[in-house]
């Protein structure tokens, strides 16, 4: 399958959920002093995680055109020396802006990647931040994933929600456990 019908069919799914399809922003933020580049899908949204704006919609989809250069979660060294570090990629995301939480960004998941793309059931592993029960919960006892194919990740290195499975837009503001 080629990149745009991924894109395409990413979009497509999530505007049957009732998401804004979202137009990519520009590569460089035109209001915010605090990026050079936009290096996630999240941050054309940013104003509206920190309470400073609102959109008329309360769900969006995005293909969001990111330019790898730095930032908190800096692995611009890893470039070109793995398949999964570019300096240049679109970031497919869904966002629910308090509309839904956990259990429904679990459920799309599940359903797009098993449902849409057709990937086999029997051939996929989810991870979870270690201490995230109801993440675990949900998809061992509701997606029917077998507690083998559900592997919790702890914080890097000892260090507090510094894990592969801990968000953090930075030091301080919008964070969560991942999935």
């Amino acid at each position: 399958m080629k990149s745009s019908e991924i894109r395409q069919k990413f979009l497509d799914y999530f505007a049957s959920k009732g998401h804004t399809i979202v137009s990519s922003s520009s590569l460089v933020p035109h209001e915010d002093p605090t990026l050079l580049f936009t290096n996630a899908g999240m941050n054309q949204f940013k104003d509206v995680f920190l309470g400073f704006d609102q959109r008329p919609y309360v769900r969006a989809a995005s293909s969001q055109k990111c330019v790898r250069a730095g930032g908190k979660h800096n692995d611009l060294e890893n470039v070109g020396y793995t398949a999964r570090h570019h300096t240049f990629f679109e970031m497919l995301g869904n966002f629910s802006f308090g509309d839904y939480f956990k259990r429904d960004a679990i459920g799309y998941a599940w359903e797009l990647l098993t449902g849409v793309f057709k990937l086999p059931k029997e051939k996929l592993y989810v991870t979870v931040y270690a201490e995230d029960d109801e993440a675990y919960d949900i998809w061992t006892k509701e997606m029917g994933l077998t507690p083998d194919r559900v592997i919790r990740i702890g914080d890097n290195k000892g260090a507090p929600y510094s894990s592969y499975n801990f968000w953090m837009m930075g030091d301080t503001g919008t964070c969560c456990t991942c999935t």
